[in-house]
């Protein structure tokens, strides 16, 4: 049974950083792209950013660039993502998502993406 679990979500003032790891089980994505995305309460979800499988290329939304860091230790089958200067309007629930196809760029296209994990809440206080 594949699964995505993330974690390192939590409460931080605004200015503050947070690392959200998630880890996959059950089979390894190291040949594929992986993401992360981010959704509000009320708000439809949106893309954050993407890894491809090596690390090589990354992409990432506007509104975090220059803040947030995306990364992949393959051989602990984990991704993560480096959360710094976190502002009041980056607060949503955090879910990774795993590739469907193998070597694929980076991508913001949910339909590209195959497994989801449960989320981890980022709450920022301002």
């Amino acid at each position: 049974q594949v699964q995505l679990v993330e974690s390192g979500g939590g409460l931080v003032q605004a200015g503050g950083s947070l690392r959200l790891s998630c880890a996959a089980s059950g089979r390894t994505f190291s040949r594929h792209a992986m993401g992360w995305f981010r959704q509000a309460p009320g708000k439809e979800r949106l893309f954050v950013a993407a890894i491809n499988w090596s690390g090589g290329s990354t992409l990432y939304a506007d509104s975090v660039k220059g803040r947030f860091t995306i990364s992949r230790d393959n051989a602990k089958n984990t991704v993560y993502l480096q959360m710094n200067s976190l502002k009041p309007e980056d607060a949503a629930v955090y879910y990774c998502a795993a590739g469907l196809t193998r070597l694929r760029p980076p991508t913001n296209n949910e339909e590209q993406y195959a497994y989801w994990g449960q989320g981890t809440q980022v709450t920022v206080s301002s």
